[in-house]
């Protein structure tokens, strides 16, 4: 099976815990909070705003996010989830995890409105955002782990997502784009990769 097979393959991210007709109403509510972003700004963003746009009412909309940032944070993880797993056995290794990095990193670049929202919503210190970014985490963590393969070292698994979450902080400041931290990303798996197992394969 291709990367590409991989990339466009199916998959749930419903959450078990809700039932179908609330993973409707939770989707809409995402969905409608990232067109928001998308043609307005973090600042402009209310959950109230959102429920109008996804037609459900307030009230109902509270009962999913317990603030915007919630709900921002909601919608990077959506994101996050989207983008593919890269396993295909005929890549070699060090391509396959900077494919994966690469892709997560660009989630938000070409998107500035989504890009500073998610910023300042992952970086507050809401309770409910934490329990997200603990989310978000695991997503990193099983992608990270399923481009390494079966065999992935639990210490190169937890470089590569400090190096990740590192980067992200720097693009998320300014310093650097998004693309410019994904060049750079692969240039540090590299790195990464040759001192665990000398060749990167």
């Amino acid at each position: 099976m291709s990367s590409d097979a991989v990339a466009t393959a199916p998959r749930d991210r419903a959450d078990a815990t809700r039932r179908p007709r609330q993973e409707e109403t939770f989707r809409k509510l995402v969905g409608a909070a990232l067109e928001t972003l998308q043609e307005s700004s973090y600042a402009d963003l209310t959950v109230r705003g959102v429920a109008a746009r996804a037609q459900v009412a307030p009230a109902t909309a509270y009962t999913y996010f317990s603030s915007k940032n919630h709900l921002v944070a909601e919608v990077y993880l959506d994101l996050v989830s989207a983008v593919p797993y890269f396993i295909d056995v005929n890549d070699a290794r060090l391509n396959r995890v900077q494919q994966a990095l690469r892709s997560l990193a660009l989630v938000v670049a070409d998107e500035p409105e989504v890009a500073v929202a998610c910023t300042t919503a992952l970086l507050s210190n809401d309770t409910a955002v934490r329990k997200v970014r603990d989310r978000i985490g695991a997503e990193i963590h099983k992608r990270i782990k399923s481009a390494l393969g079966p065999d992935a070292d639990s210490r190169t698994v937890a470089a590569l997502e400090m190096s990740y979450f590192g980067a992200l902080v720097h693009a998320g400041s300014g310093a650097f784009t998004y693309r410019q931290i994904a060049d750079r990303l692969g240039y540090v798996v590299g790195l990464i990769l040759i001192s665990s197992d000398g060749d990167g394969q």
